[in-house]
């Protein structure tokens, strides 16, 4: 197939949809289908290496208010109609909803071709940690009007498809995460980096890796981590990634490790290195970094929902807080760094269960998504 693929975020940026994005692009390209790759110039960073044979278009953007190293797309219909009719793509992948999304959406049924819409992040719930809960009852009609106009939406978990489903959102399919498990991986574990974060021989090392900021429930994060210092002295928590959140962080702990962002091999050894990962997050349609997590060994402590949900078992693989409850969070992470030698244990168990969950079969059933949809057009109120 001819696939074009648009987003608004792709790497040097650093989130989950940026690097699922680009293992889409990377993996299809790999599988023998022609590659389009309609997103805007990166604003900083070293660009992303582009398999060869991969058409790159770059775009303009404008950089997202109070988020820094982000930006959104600018629209170009013009552009991408005049594209398009030179060389016909047999399906558009569409991964983000803002003006160069919309752009590409509408281009799309202009011209006929079918098209495939990701919902990767959960806006409406993003909103309410930035001051503006108001508005999320508009954010989620734009967001269900949207994905409606295409002939499919991708989630990643079953979870996720059935309660779209629920609030009207139209052919919501599941194609979930992987994981490079020759990257993160036990063996990478490193005790010289664990006696530069000053760690006795049984110290516990707590992890968490993503975005530094409010979405993310830092806060909670934060009150964790306190709670298990007192509970376990020699504790130490280790922070790495950026976002506007680093500097209260520093203010409040400043024993807390902020190591920066961490890519390929360095990021593994520092998963690979820890003892535990506490990921509290209540926004993520799925969190690849507790896949990640896992297949180096870490037992996690999460909430049930997304990634967590699915891929862990309570008291196998971690431990799982219900609903959204504070309490119910540090119960957990406090239960699991009782007994270390169980904390290892489950950690095996993650790492038996990550491996299980390559990318291969998941470019396959995405290739069969394409296909399907591809072959069977657009509806009929598209058409017309």
């Amino acid at each position: 197939m001819f696939i074009s693929i648009v987003t608004e975020t792709y790497p040097p940026e650093l989130n989950g949809v940026a690097n699922t994005v680009q293992r889409m692009v990377d993996g299809l390209a790999a599988r023998g289908h022609d590659m389009q790759l309609i997103h805007p110039a990166p604003s900083g960073g070293q660009p992303a290496t582009i398999p060869a044979g991969v058409e790159e278009h770059l775009t303009p953007g404008l950089p997202i208010p109070g988020y820094h190293g982000l930006q959104f797309g600018l629209p170009t219909d013009l552009r991408l109609k005049r594209l398009w009719r030179k060389r016909r793509p047999d399906i558009a992948y569409i991964a983000t909803e803002g003006p160069l999304g919309m752009s590409a959406l509408a281009t799309c049924r202009r011209l006929g071709i079918p098209c495939v819409t990701g919902l990767h992040t959960l806006f409406p719930q993003y909103s309410r940690h930035y001051g503006l809960g108001v508005i999320a009852p508009l954010i989620q009609r734009h967001l269900k009007r949207f994905h409606n106009r295409s002939q499919a939406t991708l989630v990643p978990t079953r979870a996720l498809v059935e309660t779209l489903t629920a609030q009207g959102f139209d052919n919501v399919r599941q194609w979930s995460r992987g994981v490079d498990t020759t990257l993160f991986d036990p063996a990478r574990r490193d005790d010289g980096l664990r006696r530069q974060w000053g760690l006795a021989e049984d110290g516990l090392a707590v992890l968490y890796v993503g975005r530094i900021a409010p979405e993310k429930n830092i806060e909670l994060l934060l009150h964790g981590y306190r709670s298990l210092q007192a509970y376990r002295p020699g504790c130490r928590m280790i922070m790495v990634g950026d976002g506007p959140a680093c500097e209260k962080v520093a203010l409040r702990c400043p024993e807390v490790i902020l190591t920066g962002v961490k890519r390929g091999e360095s990021l593994a050894r520092h998963y690979a290195s820890a003892d535990l990962f506490l990921f509290p997050s209540l926004t993520d349609t799925f969190g690849n970094v507790v896949l990640e997590a896992m297949a180096s060994g870490l037992p996690v402590v999460a909430y049930n929902q997304a990634a967590a949900a699915e891929l862990i078992v309570d008291g196998m693989q971690g431990r799982l807080a219900e609903g959204e409850d504070d309490n119910a969070f540090i119960s957990a992470a406090l239960d699991a760094a009782s007994d270390l030698s169980r904390l290892r244990e489950w950690g095996q168990s993650a790492h038996r269960c990550a491996v299980r969950h390559g990318w291969t079969a998941l470019f396959v059933q995405l290739e069969d998504i394409f296909r399907s949809v591809a072959e069977g057009g657009i509806r009929h109120e598209d058409a017309a």
